[in-house]
C-alpha cells in the first residue's frame, strides 16, 4: 500500500513542473473564475470563498491530491487553507488543476473555517475547461462549450451552502474513484 502511494505521489512530483502555467497567483486564479461564464455571479452573491491557484493530483489505483489556498470574507482575506484528497479506485496518471469554493452565507463560511471541513461524495464541482465545462453530482449534469479559458460557459448552484468550480491546467489523469476532499484552516494573523 505505501509502494502504490509513493507511486501516486511520484508521478504527482513528475508531472507538475511540466504544466503550462495559467494562474500562478491568487488574483490571476480569482480573474479566470470571475471571466467564467457562472462562476463569476458567485462572487457578488457569496458571503466569502476560497481559492486555490494549484491542486496537485497524482495516481495508479491509489490516488493523492494536495493545494494550499486562501480564503476570503466579503472580498478580504481572512485566512489560509490546504486541502489534502485520498483517493481509491481505478485511476492513473497526473494532473493540475485551480479551485475555487463559494460559501453562501456566513454559516457555510463558519463551518469550513471552524477546523476541519470535509466534501463527501455528494459534493459536485463544475469543471471549466478551455473548451468546455460539465459537472455532475446527485442532482444531475450538465455540459456547455465555449471558445477559450476566460470565457468558459458554466453553470451551477449552492449545495449544501458551498458551491465548487475547477478550472483543469493541464496533466492527463483517467479516474473513476470515490474520493473526498479535506480541508483545514488557519486564521491570517492580524
Amino acid at each position: 500500500m505505501r509502494k502504490i502511494l509513493a507511486t501516486s505521489m511520484l508521478i504527482t512530483a513528475l508531472t507538475l513542473p511540466s504544466l503550462p502555467a495559467l494562474a500562478d497567483s491568487y488574483s490571476d486564479t480569482s480573474a479566470l473564475f470571475k471571466n467564467a461564464g457562472a462562476s463569476a455571479n458567485f462572487f457578488n452573491s457569496s458571503y466569502g470563498y476560497a481559492v486555490f491557484p494549484t491542486i496537485g493530483k497524482g495516481g495508479l489505483v491509489v490516488g493523492a491530491a494536495h493545494g494550499t489556498g486562501r480564503v476570503y470574507q466579503q472580498g478580504k482575506y481572512i485566512g489560509d487553507t490546504s486541502m489534502t484528497q485520498l483517493s481509491v479506485g481505478f485511476q492513473a496518471g497526473g494532473q493540475a488543476y485551480s479551485e475555487i469554493i463559494f460559501f453562501e452565507d456566513k454559516r457555510a463560511l463558519d463551518e469550513f473555517t471552524s477546523g476541519n471541513f470535509t466534501f463527501s461524495g455528494d459534493v459536485s464541482a463544475v469543471a471549466i475547461t478551455a473548451g468546455a465545462s460539465a459537472s455532475a453530482g446527485t442532482g444531475g449534469s450538465t455540459a456547455g462549450a465555449s471558445g477559450g479559458k476566460k470565457d468558459a460557459t458554466t453553470s451551477g448552484q449552492y449545495q449544501k451552502g458551498v458551491a465548487v468550480f475547477t478550472i483543469a491546467k493541464g496533466g492527463l489523469m483517467y479516474q473513476a474513484a470515490v474520493a473526498g476532499q479535506k480541508f483545514s484552516y488557519k486564521e491570517a494573523a492580524k
